[in-house]
């Protein structure tokens, strides 16, 4: 019988001697094998580094679309581009025109293409940090330097089913209608290193995958609780940290519907991580540093051979000297933009008066566009404040609506005058008018599609005086089905215990709006 073929890609990732680059190796030239590399924190960490240099890494979770496939941040804007708020003026070089016109479910037969991709790359990182979880009871260093490992590689696997989850199942729970959906098909749970004889696990259900990632998100927050006085640390934003582990906890909780999980999680970061939030100065310098304060984490492309050349986010995104950008640009929804304050700083992200692409985005740009340079931010502080003030709702409106208002009266409005009071009528009202912020907050960063499957929002790409091209102004209905991917083929042929519990193939009907 085939296995998976992630448990064929970690037996290779954690087994073999490096003599390059490859993300596949993560044992340099003069350290033996991976299980020799696991027995002490001080190398092991470059286990754990290994991993997240995969998730930068371009072309390595596929055998071809590099240049749409270079690991979180490409994930991060093919569900911008799955949603409403991010338009492609054109179809430029075609990358990601297939997320953004929702032709890209239907490929799941290819290894080249997003269900393949996405499904590839979080069970590699799966199957290699399960390894150092394995080896965490005989691992030599002091305590806080093995708890700074362990808590590392618990938090990848929680992130991981959690963007598993996201990408090919329904939410748990939808707070606005109050449907539960936990006995629903997840994705498969693996919990231990992997060998050539371990057989494929068939789908588990929503409980199981959430109690999972709960479990081990939690376990994370308890070790870097301990790893505060490691060496191994160096103040790394790309790193997961104690913060970054609440950040993660907060967003699996939401799903959940534990509003006071997450309540407290994003509260915590907010009061002890010592990150402020974003200035104007800040927020309209590129979003290219991991620098900034208001940063958690986030991959820092320091080199110009980390920086993938072309196979980047920036080249996508920065509309000026992208060169993907720039035959692909990407623009506000009209119908956003105009929602948006007059006096709110977040408006300067956008040019509704350019001439050759009105409501151009000016939020992304190169750090050193000669060298390709810019950082990956995938989790700032700000995204804790709507974290806090939405799960508070849930317990007292208005406190959270008078968390909504501070904040943005705070941070975002020059001179202040918001107010959402208007929306104490119901949590449903507040919910919409936070995620209306929301969607401008974290515009391009791939933050919303999450809370628009969570909240089975629909799609409104054609409405009247719409700025979509003609061919994707497409409205949805029932999203969040919709949206559950299929299971690529490569693995329901390699593990035939999935092979009948896939998603459907996705024939529903996308409507166009023909206005």
């Amino acid at each position: 019988m085939k296995k998976a073929i992630y448990l064929i890609i970690a037996l290779i990732g954690l087994s073999a001697p490096s003599c390059s680059d490859s993300m596949l190796d993560f044992s340099p030239t003069d350290s033996g094998s991976g299980k020799e590399l696991l027995k002490s924190a001080s190398t092991a960490i470059t286990s754990v580094n290994g991993v997240y240099r995969s998730m930068w890494t371009a072309g390595w979770s596929t055998t071809a679309n590099t240049h749409q496939c270079f690991g979180i941040a490409a994930y991060n804007l093919a569900l911008d581009c799955m949603a409403d708020d991010l338009i492609m003026q054109s179809q430029g070089n075609g990358w990601f025109w297939g997320d953004h016109c929702y032709n890209v479910k239907s490929n799941y037969t290819s290894s080249a293409f997003r269900s393949y991709d996405v499904w590839y790359a979080n069970y590699k990182w799966i199957a290699n940090v399960n390894y150092i979880i394995d080896a965490e009871p005989e691992m030599a260093g002091t305590e806080a330097d093995v708890a700074y490992v362990a808590g590392q590689a618990y938090a990848i696997r929680a992130l991981c089913y959690l963007n598993l989850a996201t990408w090919f199942s329904r939410a748990p729970y939808n707070s606005l209608t109050g449907a539960s959906r936990w006995n629903e098909p997840c994705v498969p749970v693996y919990t231990t290193g992997t060998s050539i004889d371990t057989g494929g696990q068939p789908r588990e259900s929503l409980r199981t995958v959430y109690g999972r990632i709960d479990q081990d998100i939690d376990r994370a927050i308890e070790l870097l609780e301990k790893a505060r006085e490691t060496t191994l640390a160096e103040n790394n934003k790309s790193h997961i940290n104690l913060y970054v582990a609440l950040g993660i906890k907060s967003r699996a909780c939401l799903a959940e519907g534990d509003w006071d999980g997450a309540f407290k999680a994003a509260k915590r970061v907010i009061d002890e991580g010592g990150y402020a939030v974003g200035t104007k100065s800040d927020l309209t310098s590129g979003m290219n540093s991991l620098d900034k304060q208001n940063v958690m984490w986030g991959a820092g492309i320091q080199v110009a051979d980390q920086a993938g050349g072309y196979a980047g986010f920036f080249t996508h995104m920065d509309n000026k000297e992208g060169a993907y950008a720039k035959s692909a640009p990407k623009l506000i929804s009209k119908q956003l933009y105009n929602r948006i304050s007059a006096t709110d700083i977040r408006r300067d992200w956008w040019d509704p008066s350019d001439k050759e692409s009105p409501y151009v985005s000016k939020k992304f740009s190169f750090a050193n566009v000669a060298s390709f340079l810019g950082d990956y931010i995938y989790m700032r502080v700000e995204e804790m404040y709507f974290i806090e003030a939405e799960a508070k709702a849930h317990e007292n409106l208005g406190e959270g609506i008078r968390l909504l208002n501070e904040f943005m009266n705070n941070y975002r409005i020059v001179g202040g005058g918001y107010d959402c009071t208007n929306m104490s009528s119901s949590v449903e009202n507040f919910t919409n008018e936070l995620m209306l912020q929301k969607r401008i907050e974290f515009w391009g960063e791939g933050i919303v599609m999450f809370d628009m499957k969570r909240l089975d929002m629909s799609t409104r790409r054609g409405y009247v005086g719409t700025n979509s091209p003609a061919s994707y102004r497409l409205n949805t209905e029932g999203r969040a089905p919709y949206w559950n991917f299929v299971i690529s083929r490569g693995e329901t042929q390699n593990n035939p215990v999935i092979a009948t519990q896939n998603n459907p193939d996705p024939s529903q009907t996308v409507k166009p709006w023909n206005g």
